[in-house]
């Protein structure tokens, strides 16, 4: 197997990771970098099998010893079905999708357009970051209308839950840890009480029907629910916000515009989606492509590399929102498919539109910059001109 160096926090490759992922591509289906300490793969075939190999899980077969200050944090994970494998995934997965049904985030439309209006009609008419001003406040106020949460709570979900997701960049301290344990801690006891009021006074919002699903008995427990309704905000809040930055970016960059929303929105997660490195656990002693696996070791895979392979999609360093439409792996797929990706679209498809609708003008106000978190991707800010 091939070996390469490359410091996951430096600032040109979180600038650009593109030009890395086309050099080690040709290289192997697997090639090991020696800064993660694990071989990774870079082409769409590779992540898209390993993907789907259930011989490989989340779940780590063989857990490590969590030190005291992080376990507020894993506390929360360990209900959590992205990070869980059959059958405890199956369950919860199925339980979720009875309340998180495509019927009832088809029926956000209108409320994210309107959404997207009110915060338009907010932009002041100097210079702004729109990062802050609409591509944070869309997905967080949408979750927390979805959740039945108060949405002057908003700015609290968003401190929690941009602490949390520290747990999983390139490079965390040990003040990010602690940071990532009290915002578990606070979260939790939140949405503990709010849990239990719910449970005493139903309403029409995801809390309460996720307390009402049922499936052969089964219902989610409260430490469940509680983790089940951090991990849709965490997941779907972080990679909506990094996508919009980045499309927005993109947008402007090339002059294109959302004649065709969806499409639009697919090239968007395509060419520069949120999340470029998902791991995998290897499930048991194993071989996959000409590398053998012990039980518990790790692979990368390599999101935004694969969406940019060659091999899979023609002149894929271009933005074409008019490509053929072919399948990318921003949402991941098989078994850990994205829960939330039918809300992601539609807050994509809705919140470009309606943004280039009422702001035929909108420009760069400075170059934008990508923040050196390497695992997400998304910008420091966004600053423009309406």
């Amino acid at each position: 197997m091939e070996r390469v160096s490359q410091s996951p926090t430096d600032p040109a490759l979180n600038q650009n990771p593109y030009p890395f992922y086309d050099r080690i591509r040709p290289l192997g289906l697997l090639v090991w970098w020696e800064d993660y300490n694990m071989p990774v793969a870079a082409s769409q075939p590779a992540v898209s099998a390993l993907l789907r190999d259930r011989r490989f899980g989340r779940e780590n077969p063989t857990p490590p010893i969590i030190p005291d200050h992080q376990k507020p944090f894993y506390a929360i994970e360990a209900h959590s079905m992205l990070e869980l494998e059959p059958p405890r995934h199956t369950r919860l997965r199925g339980l979720v999708l009875r309340a998180f049904t495509s019927r009832r985030i088809k029926e956000l439309a209108p409320e994210i357009e309107a959404l997207s209006y009110q915060l338009i009609d907010a932009f002041p008419n100097e210079p702004f970051d729109l990062l802050t001003g609409f591509a944070q406040q869309l997905p967080v106020i949408i979750i927390a209308r979805l959740l039945g949460v108060p949405e002057e709570k908003a700015p609290d979900l968003l401190r929690w839950s941009n602490a949390m997701v520290r747990m999983y960049m390139a490079a965390r301290t040990r003040a990010d840890e602690e940071a990532a344990a009290q915002a578990a801690q606070d979260f939790s006891t939140y949405l503990a009480e709010y849990v239990k009021a719910r449970r005493a006074a139903p309403a029409d919002d995801l809390i309460t029907q996720l307390i009402a699903a049922e499936e052969d008995g089964e219902r989610l427990t409260t430490d469940e629910l509680i983790t089940t309704c951090i991990l849709l905000l965490n997941a779907g809040h972080e990679a909506t916000v990094h996508t919009l930055g980045n499309g927005v970016k993109t947008a402007l960059q090339t002059g294109l515009r959302p004649d065709d929303p969806d499409l639009f929105a697919e090239e968007v997660l395509r060419f520069d989606p949120p999340l470029h490195m998902f791991t995998r656990y290897a499930m048991e002693d194993l071989d996959a492509f000409g590398h053998h696996f012990k039980k518990g070791e790790q692979v990368g895979l390599l999101l935004g590399a694969a969406n940019r392979d060659p091999e899979v999609y023609a002149d894929p360093n271009r933005f074409d929102p008019a490509r053929e439409l072919l399948p990318h792996s921003s949402f991941g797929s098989g078994l850990h498919f994205c829960v939330g990706a039918p809300l992601a679209r539609l807050e994509l498809s809705i919140a470009l539109k309606t943004l280039f609708d009422r702001c035929p003008d909108l420009a760069l106000a400075e170059d934008p910059e990508y923040a050196t978190s390497y695992h997400f991707h998304g910008l420091t800010r966004l600053m423009v001109t309406r």
